[in-house]
């Protein structure tokens, strides 16, 4: 069986508030636990009227403390946006508390506009041009500390939280290869480079401490119900809320349609279709199949799925049957 994991960011509804939708996350947490997903992570954005996980690690927190077993981390935390210290300070933080239990997954994309950026940042020279020496300079302050460093993480030094790189392109496959470090691509919103950032990451791949053969994760949207077209219904707040965003006026997520016709332009529709083509969308068989496909093609070593529903019952029960679908594939 393929392991199969979550990635939230925490969607605020139209009509909803962020603390409804920070509950829902805890709850959709709960319920994955129990379906047998390995992960639970959270993705960093900012200044996103639909999005409640800016804080990543508080409701990491939030999140792990309301579970008990299942992995829970960041997809991820967009460290151009960070300094390192405090970043090991967080995790070190989470990792003292949740022992054993918490991922580190570090994105060199702002995750946000650039004024919010800015703002973010204050001037600081970070960028997603020192992002390499970012994550080696994080990477050493998890290790242990000898003799009496200048500078160290408390909590952190010590303590073996593993370090995931995320992206989109072939930049973050190359480093995550010479580093050593484990890769997750971000197939739910950008998958053109998908296939050749996995092969790649594996031929370049360089035996390191934290990982001695390359581990390929990518994430996908998946849309699951008892029907094809009650599936597709969902999947209509998704498109609605990426149309909005390349309009530049995001918006909460919206409730779903009947139909998109009128809703996008030719111009956008195809934008849309283009981004999410991976997307996996059906009733139960149909899930199945496209993620049986979706790993014959990538040859993951873990599918991460995703999945930003307006209602949450229909949110529970689609990854519900992700969960049935993945489980029953070898």
């Amino acid at each position: 069986m393929v392991p199969f994991s979550v990635l939230d960011l925490s969607p605020i509804v139209q009509g909803g508030t962020a603390a409804q939708a920070l509950q829902r996350t805890l709850e959709l947490a709960q319920h994955a636990e129990r379906w047998g997903y390995r992960r639970y992570w959270l993705a960093e954005h900012h200044n996103m009227p639909g999005i409640a996980s800016a804080a990543t690690s508080v409701v990491i927190g939030h999140v792990a403390a309301g579970t008990s077993t299942i992995r829970v981390g960041s997809g991820g935390v967009m460290l151009p946006n960070h300094a390192p210290l405090v970043i090991a300070e967080q995790f070190g933080t989470l990792e003292s508390l949740f022992p054993g239990r918490i991922d580190l997954g570090l994105g060199r994309a702002p995750g946000t506009d650039p004024l919010t950026a800015r703002a973010l940042r204050r001037g600081q020279a970070n960028s997603a041009d020192t992002f390499p020496q970012d994550v080696m300079e994080l990477q050493a302050y998890f290790h242990p500390a000898e003799g009496r460093p200048a500078v160290q993480a408390v909590p952190g030094a010590g303590l073996r939280v593993p370090i995931w790189l995320l992206g989109s392109s072939l930049f973050s496959a190359q480093l995550a290869a010479a580093l050593g470090l484990p890769f997750a691509f971000a197939a739910h919103f950008a998958p053109d480079q998908l296939e050749e950032a996995l092969q790649l990451y594996r031929s370049e791949f360089r035996p390191s401490e934290a990982l001695r053969d390359p581990y390929a994760m990518a994430a996908v949207a998946v849309y699951a119900a008892e029907t094809d077209a009650a599936a597709a219904r969902l999947f209509t707040s998704l498109q609605q809320s990426f149309v909005s965003l390349r309009r530049g006026a995001p918006t909460p997520l919206p409730p779903p349609v009947d139909t998109m016709d009128g809703r996008w332009s030719e111009t956008e529709q195809a934008g849309v279709e283009h981004a999410f083509r991976e997307a996996i969308v059906g009733s139960p068989s149909r899930v199945k199949r496209g993620i049986a496909a979706f790993r014959e093609k990538t040859g993951v070593d873990e599918l991460m799925v995703t999945g930003a529903i307006y209602d949450q019952t229909a949110r529970l029960r689609s990854f519900e049957l992700a969960a049935e679908a993945a489980t029953s594939i070898t």
